[in-house]
């Protein structure tokens, strides 16, 4: 099977920015630039592994934008974009993967479409670049005055990600580390690669200035068309010895415990499953496996914020959450409005946007026999058409 991985470059200090914050690091709707595009990558399908190249001194701010996600250890970056790249392509040399895809963090809105269509033409080709058709007219300027008109005709604004067969362009950086290219592809041509070009949105853009983040946040907040994705979760956990069970976020005191690798939330992972159905992004178990430790009882909030941040980064919003508690102990009715006002703190929804119900299998089965709970969920979401 083909592996891909996806080098996310972020070690610049964003000069332009006018900010002493690095712009991959300004807040986007709620969320750091960077995590835009990290649970982007994160989602696809075909992406194995996603690393990043940060700059040495923003570890503690690349901390809090990765909290959570399942990610390689970061690279230190170079003087350049050029050296972070090829020192972020030297880091996945142990194990080399047979494509990689690079992308710049400040561009918080590449879609999976747009992934997708360069990992396709990568089945063609060495390299394959995201990309936009000039459609402005082009002026040459001088001394501040127009010098003339430029052929617009087959020339495209060039984007990431930038895709290449790993060995290819690993070598190809090697090659080129004493030149000063302004992208990969460029190096790409240097090596004599063909590179193809691929459609890459719109939406795609950089954020280089203030203003740039600006009409971020105008796009986030509704400038396209949105669509309605509904998911639905299920999840099911047997008690054993304790002396609480956390439901929906909530510590409830009770004979005995729900046994599981994290929290054993039911309520959570249901919901949990529900959002990430909805975005046709997997679930709970692809973006954290029971098998890596670094999970082993970790508060369940971690897994629902993930997948609320996963919404907010492909800029779409959760409408509505509907969660049906299965048990016949505890009782459910006297927590309730403590578990929705959870709910609406961890999804940041008013309360009025959540239900949690209970009910019991009338003694039927494993749960009528209280051997354990279970939940099912679904959630209603608004995303942005094409993301």
């Amino acid at each position: 099977m083909t592996t891909a991985a996806a080098l996310i470059v972020a070690a610049g200090r964003g000069q332009r920015f006018g900010s002493k914050l690095p712009k991959q690091y300004a807040e986007l709707g709620g969320v750091p630039v960077l995590r835009h595009s990290l649970l982007t990558f994160l989602a696809h399908p075909q992406i194995n592994r996603v690393g990043v190249v940060i700059h040495p001194d923003d570890r503690d701010l690349y901390d809090r934008a990765a909290e959570g996600l399942s990610l390689e250890q970061p690279v230190a970056g170079g003087d350049s974009r050029q050296a972070s790249v090829r020192l972020g392509l030297e880091s996945l040399a142990a194990d080399p993967p047979d494509l990689v895809l690079i992308h710049d963090g400040a561009r918080p809105f590449v879609s999976q479409i747009a992934i997708g269509r360069v990992l396709d033409a990568l089945q063609r080709s060495p390299g394959a670049i995201a990309a936009q058709p000039v459609v402005d007219t082009l002026k040459r300027g001088q001394d501040g005055c127009v010098a003339g008109t430029q052929d617009r005709n087959g020339l495209w604004r060039a984007q990431t990600p930038q895709g290449f067969r790993y060995s290819e362009i690993a070598e190809a950086h090697r090659a080129a580390a004493h030149k000063n290219l302004t992208d990969d592809a460029a190096v790409a041509e240097l090596a004599g690669l063909p590179v193809a070009l691929v459609e890459g949105g719109q939406e795609n853009m950089k954020v280089t200035t203030q203003e740039d983040l600006d009409g971020a946040e105008r796009w986030l907040r509704g400038a396209v068309a949105f669509e309605t994705r509904v998911g639905q979760g299920f999840d099911v956990h047997a008690f054993g010895p304790g002396d609480h069970v956390t439901l929906c976020g909530l510590r409830i005191d009770h004979d005995a415990a729900l046994v599981g690798h994290s929290d054993a939330d039911v309520g959570l992972h249901a919901l949990t499953d529900a959002i990430l159905g909805a975005l046709g992004a997997g679930d709970i178990g692809s973006h954290f496996p029971p098998s890596d430790p670094q999970w082993k009882g970790t508060d369940s909030a971690v897994f629902i914020t993930h997948a609320r941040d996963m919404v907010s980064a492909r800029g779409g919003r959760i409408n509505h959450v509907d969660v049906t508690l299965i048990c016949e102990r505890p009782k459910i009715g006297p927590h309730r409005d403590a578990m929705v006002a959870r709910l609406a703190e961890l999804l940041q929804l008013s309360e009025d946007r959540i239900s949690v119900k209970a009910t019991t299998t009338e003694k039927l089965g494993y749960l009528g026999r209280g051997e354990g709970m279970a939940a099912q969920a679904m959630a209603t979401l608004s995303l942005p058409l094409g993301r």
